[in-house]
């Protein structure tokens, strides 16, 4: 989400005649987007700011400006650490960025109602998948979580609109759509639910794959899931979010689900979708979490079997009720818990990748990663090397040679 935010912020500032550069002491705008879902994000900031000050007094004219969740959470506080700040404004306004930069200083952090209608340009680094908004906000209020309140409540996109720019990008040549949205689950334009946008944009020429996150494991129906898998367009493909293994630490959590709750839907998707890959998010150290609850945490990551997880030690947010309880666990054992949770889950993921070995999937090729290797992607998400170049946007079938962690090795068929 943070991503397609600075696709669109580039996209705006292009429009408006600023040409992007990889050296500062050439810019005359910098711009910060930030993240505060943790501590560190926030840390990376401010170190940042303080390397960039020898450079404001150099050139007076440079200006900084400051967006994302941390400008929405901090607003003014922001200039008592770093006073060299021209510009601050939170994710809802973004697209008020033309006028934000007509002034000499400003602190943008209000609402804006006209979010779900506007329509930003996005300068895509990827030519070949394209990410697309289709709500704002969450209503959920995750007891560790800032987005509700960095982010706003709950809104969607309508239906119409966000039918029209998949159309321009499938008109572009996007082969995939990856749709945005913080609870994307329980989008809502009229009479249109998700499993009824997800028709829509299945029916565009030109598209070949959709995905979408994140989905809230509470708000994930039987009709969506029915959805998923009679719609030939959308991935097997998953990412919902447990976050712990124990009933205790999800209600402290405020996440609306018990695991046995949240199991059924997982078996729910693998009986109408055999294949598909799920994956998901692990928060380890939440305030007042025992060995007991860490080891219902293993034993969930062991009867689930997920394909892949992102999982990380909890970091205390000002403002959410996780930050005030007490019993905040010691990082040695945040750290020694989330070591053991990666380490199981790098075990299964080892074990599903290599069951693979040997079979044909059908993938969509993206280009070279970083070391220079010919890449792409299976329907479940998976990443491939392949053992040729082709050309972007190709889709083939590859026979699996090889399985390692983070990737899988391809023959192209």
């Amino acid at each position: 989400m943070n991503f397609h935010d600075t696709e669109k912020i580039v996209g705006i500032l292009k429009r408006e005649g600023y040409i992007p550069t990889d050296e500062p002491k050439k810019a005359d705008l910098i711009v910060f987007n930030t993240c505060s879902i943790r501590k560190k994000p926030e840390e990376k900031l401010f170190s940042a700011l303080g390397r960039l000050k020898p450079l404001k007094r150099q050139k007076p004219s440079l200006k900084i400006a400051v967006c994302g969740c941390i400008a929405q959470q901090q607003g003014s506080e922001l200039l008592k650490r770093a006073p060299h700040i021209d510009y601050i404004f939170g994710p809802q306004n973004i697209g008020r960025l033309p006028h934000i930069l007509s002034m000499d200083t400003v602190i943008m952090t209000e609402d804006n109602p006209e979010l779900p209608l506007e329509d930003l340009p996005a300068e895509r680094v990827n030519g070949v998948k394209a990410s697309v908004t289709v709500m704002f906000g969450c209503d959920n209020f995750c007891s560790y979580c800032v987005v509700p309140y960095t982010r706003g409540r709950e809104v969607s996109r309508p239906l119409k609109k966000i039918v029209e720019e998949v159309r321009a990008l499938a008109e572009e040549g996007y082969k995939e759509i990856q749709l945005l949205g913080q609870n994307v689950n329980s989008y809502r334009d009229g009479e249109y639910d998700f499993a009824e946008l997800l028709r829509h944009i299945n029916d565009i020429k030109g598209i070949e794959r959709i995905r979408f996150i994140t989905s809230h494991p509470r708000d994930l129906s039987e009709k969506l899931i029915r959805t998923v898998a009679e719609l030939e367009k959308v991935c097997e493909h998953l990412h919902l979010p447990i976050q712990s293994g124990s009933d205790r630490i999800l209600a402290l959590m405020n996440r609306g689900y018990t695991y046995a709750e949240y199991k059924r839907k997982v078996d729910l998707l693998r009986h109408y979708i055999p294949e598909i890959a799920i994956t998901t998010d692990i928060i380890s150290g939440f305030p007042s979490e025992t060995e007991e609850d860490h080891i219902l945490t293993i034993k969930a990551l062991e009867d689930i079997q997920y394909d892949g997880i992102f999982a990380f030690k909890y970091s205390p947010r000002p403002g959410t009720k996780a930050a005030e309880m007490q019993e905040q666990i010691p990082e040695e054992i945040k750290s020694r818990r989330l070591s053991e949770i990666l380490k199981l889950q790098d075990s299964i993921t080892l074990k599903k990748n290599n069951a693979l070995i040997g079979s044909i999937q059908e993938v969509l090729v993206e280009g070279k990663n970083e070391a220079g290797e010919p890449m792409a992607r299976t329907r479940t998400n998976k990443i491939v090397i392949l053992d040729k170049e082709l050309p972007e946007e190709t889709i083939i079938n590859v026979q699996i040679t090889e399985a390692r962690i983070h990737s899988l090795t391809g023959r192209v068929i």
